[in-house]
């Protein structure tokens, strides 16, 4: 067998106790709404209005509850880091000592959406935040001081940039001088060669 994706630790032991007395006939929804929302990093798959709710369906306490959504998680991002096949993640469940009924809705789970999910994590940018707009302006500053007759360009971009899990657009402005707009033009050239090096 393959080596153990989900260690057997104190915690996990727990978790397997209280995730065997789950109620067999809701725990696939339970599965299925953690895996739709597992790629969100900021997002809880529950509100704490349904975590409530689920703390009484289940007849649990909120610590406990949280440790068994915790390790469902946990088991499922195993899932995606070692891309698992569902008979795999079926025996190494079954291999920590959860109910087969359990493992077997794991395994169901995971063969119905796991090839989506890991395809989420794929697509999910490294960075809290991506840029999707540029605009430019270029502002003409001229000196007040009739003897000094300076003028000082600065060109302003304005970088339009969402995160991941809202797609409202952040405005973030940057003001350059001629020099600072040189510096960073030849910083983004040497960007550019690294990242044509690479591909």
């Amino acid at each position: 067998m393959a080596a153990p994706v989900v260690p057997e630790s104190d915690s996990i032991r727990r978790a397997v106790s209280l995730l065997n007395a789950v109620d067999a006939g809701r725990f696939p929804r339970l599965l299925s709404r953690i895996l739709q929302k597992l790629h969100l990093k900021a997002e809880s798959s529950f509100s704490e209005e349904e975590e409530e709710k689920l703390q009484i369906a289940f007849s649990l306490e909120k610590q406990d509850l949280h440790l068994v959504l915790e390790t469902m998680s946990f088991i499922l991002e195993q899932a995606v880091y070692h891309n698992l096949k569902p008979a795999t993640l079926q025996q190494q469940l079954q291999s920590i000592h959860l109910d087969q009924d359990k493992a077997e809705a794991f395994a169901s789970a995971w063969a119905a959406a796991g090839q989506d999910t890991i395809e989420k994590f794929r697509q999910r940018v490294l960075t809290p935040q991506k840029l999707e707009t540029i605009g430019w302006q270029l502002n003409l500053q001229m000196a007040e001081s009739m003897q000094a007759k300076l003028k000082s360009p600065r060109a302003v971009l304005e970088l339009g940039v969402s995160t991941e899990d809202s797609k409202n657009l952040k405005k973030v402005f940057v003001e350059f001088s001629h020099q600072e707009l040189f510096e960073f033009y030849n910083k983004l050239e040497t960007i550019q060669a690294q990242l044509d090096s690479l591909t």
